[in-house]
């Protein structure tokens, strides 16, 4: 007998590469279970994702749920302001660091006020590039230390708003989009009587790498051009409001992936900084904008969904590049301001979905028994998949058997081979075709046309969420996010998979995914156990995903789940707070329906079966009561009872 190697969570970490693309937060245990560890600097708290499931089951809290590990967040908000601290120290830079949260990343108020609680022993700001945003950072930013950065088009109003900041004290800084901003706050400063704090946008002739490498370029969407921030800056002089310019902002596109762009964004920014320095407009602030981009792939390349370079090499580049400038040119060395979004809140949230159900590419075939004056189609498909045992040569039976299919099916449709025997030939032919895959393995060449069958004979797992509403980037941008079971890594996955939503859309759908070969088009998961609830997690969602979810098919919010680490408990953890996802109720009122009206239009249909002897009155009573819960339950399925 074949001594078979045992499956080992070594294999499931080259398999999922979670070390790669989980920055120490998430790891294999040895009993096949992810684990969090929120503080990477103290492994003495480890959770096991079991647990948490098995808590929110307890807590009678239903799936699909979003966990957030709000430790995460704030480990994320220290990591990043602590890197740029110790590098400015190591390169002796005179300036210091006030970086800024963009708050479009994730607007959602827990988010926000544990990073703004996080950030406050380094004075970490926020950012805002709407008016909604403008009043939110407003009531949530009240360290006068901090930096609030207001990008994005701007209105009186706008305006108005920014300049009450400052005249409660607070460090907001206008940054100019386009000229014609420029004249309104000067104007409406003048108006009100209130200095400004003002910042300057230029478009970078360095254009980023990756998904939003239009961000820079001259058809970049927010800036001004060289001559316009000449043009601004004399404008500011000639109203006496020269010193009220402080800041120089750029941003060459979110998600770098090549550390180079970040290196030549750096210089050319230095330099224009510089110049206008020396121009006579003392500015404080150089805004890098944002760009610190996550490895979500695990490669470490220049891949969309991945980065070439770590956080210290990406704080490194910027600290001593704006230092090397400015000694060269002798001007002081500014306060760094840099707008992560992403860094910060991806890593700390994920969706936990179940999956509900297998769809096969075969399910059932039919009876294969050889029947009186069959079709000579089928007679050859059937002696095809007798000489498969014995045939070695792999192309010329999947060729024939490709080609019996196809004829089968023209035949039938020329009413020369009836409904069930064309049954049989497609039995047959996937009959043929499993073969052919496990025969595949033994041989070192595969044929081109073969390499398709593990995704034509992988399964789809039906998982119960919304693609739409919990990983809008996958399907928009193409995104990449990992997807991992959550138990039984310590068990060799043997279905091949893709996975499937239950929205009422071919487009529900994930089929990218990290892999020990890079990006695939299945990966490999657990049978099913009848019984056996499997979970997976679907990780990295905490930027964008969170609030760029739509309503299709009116499948709203999902229950959120936050967890903090406490070293006392038990199990690390305890549940912080529960917020519920949306109800059916919900999500119809925002489509304009009223749900109260509907209820009782069903109640007035079921009341008529009543008064005609169709329905019992208690039955009634039962139906209606049936159909108010509903409007009041979760959107999501509901896998027990």
């Amino acid at each position: 007998m074949v001594n078979k190697k045992k499956w080992t969570i070594e294999d499931s970490e080259n398999l999922y590469r979670v070390n790669r693309w989980g920055a120490g937060y998430f790891e294999i245990g040895q009993n096949g279970n992810l684990n969090i560890t929120p503080d990477p600097s103290n492994k003495d708290i480890r959770i096991d994702f079991k647990t948490v499931i098995e808590e929110i089951k307890e807590e009678g809290i239903q799936f699909p749920v979003v966990v957030r590990f709000h430790d995460i967040l704030r480990s994320q908000v220290a990591l990043l302001n602590e890197t740029f601290r110790k590098t400015v120290k190591e390169a002796d830079y005179k300036g210091q660091y006030m970086g800024v949260y963009p708050i479009k990343v994730n607007q959602m108020r827990e988010v926000v006020e544990e990073i703004v609680d996080a950030g406050s022993p380094f004075n970490y700001g926020l950012e805002a590039g709407s008016k909604a945003e403008l009043l939110t950072v407003m009531a949530y930013n009240t360290n006068e230390e901090s930096l609030t950065v207001l990008n994005g088009y701007k209105d009186k109003e706008f305006m108005r708003l920014a300049l009450l900041g400052n005249k409660l004290g607070r460090k907001f800084i206008v940054v100019i989009e386009k000229y014609s901003e420029l004249l309104l706050l000067v104007k409406t400063s003048k108006e009100l009587g209130i200095t400004p704090m003002i910042g300057v946008r230029s478009k970078m002739t360095v254009k980023g790498r990756g998904k939003w490498e239009g961000s820079g370029g001259d058809r970049a969407k927010f800036g001004l051009t060289i001559a316009e921030i000449i043009s601004a800056a004399r404008y500011l002089k000639e109203n006496g409001m020269a010193e009220c310019l402080t800041l120089l902002h750029f941003h060459i596109g979110s998600q770098l992936t090549d550390i180079r762009a970040v290196k030549e964004a750096i210089t050319e920014g230095a330099m224009i900084y510089a110049d206008l320095y020396n121009m006579g407009f003392k500015l404080n602030y150089v805004d890098v904008g944002g760009g610190l981009g996550i490895d979500y792939d695990g490669s470490k390349s220049t891949s969309d969904s991945s980065r070439n370079y770590s956080m210290d090499e990406y704080v490194a580049d910027i600290v001593f590049g704006m230092k090397q400038v400015c000694d060269l040119e002798n001007v002081p060395h500014p306060t760094l301001v840099s707008e992560s979004g992403r860094a910060i809140t991806a890593h700390h949230s994920c969706v936990v979905t179940q999956v509900v159900g297998e769809i096969k590419a075969y399910s059932m075939g039919i009876d294969t028994a050889p029947v009186d004056d069959e079709h000579f189609l089928l007679t050859n498909m059937r002696e095809l998949s007798i000489e498969i045992d014995k045939q070695n040569n792999l192309q010329e039976i999947f060729n024939d058997a490709s080609q019996f299919k196809e004829q089968g099916l023209t035949a039938f449709k020329l009413r020369v081979v009836s409904l069930e025997e064309l049954g049989m030939i497609e039995t047959l032919y996937w009959q043929i075709m499993v073969k052919l895959q496990k025969r595949l393995k033994e041989i070192d060449f595969v044929p081109d046309e073969m390499k398709e069958l593990d995704y034509d004979l992988s399964s789809q797992y039906l998982c119960n969420f919304s693609v739409f509403q919990s990983a809008a980037d996958t399907w928009a941008i193409d995104q990449v996010l990992p997807v991992i079971p959550l138990t039984r890594m310590d068990e060799k996955p043997t279905v091949n998979c893709s996975l499937v939503d239950i929205t009422c859309d071919s487009d529900g759908k994930l089929d990218q995914f990290v892999s020990e070969h890079g990006i695939a088009d299945i990966i490999p998961m657990h049978e099913l156990i009848p019984g056996e609830d499997y979970y997976l997690g679907l990780f990295l969602t905490g930027a964008y995903q969170d609030v760029m979810g739509d309503m299709h098919n009116l499948f709203g919010r999902l229950n959120e789940v936050h967890i903090f680490s406490y070293d006392d408990d038990p199990e690390d953890f305890y549940i912080e707070e529960v917020v519920k996802g949306s109800s059916v109720e919900d999500v119809l009122s925002i489509m304009q329906y009223n749900p109260g009206a509907m209820a009782q239009s069903v109640k007035r249909m079921i009341d008529g079966h009543v008064s005609k002897g169709q329905l019992n009155p208690r039955e009634g009573v039962k139906w209606t009561d049936f159909y108010e819960n509903c409007l009041k339950g979760y959107t999501y399925l509901k896998t027990t009872d």
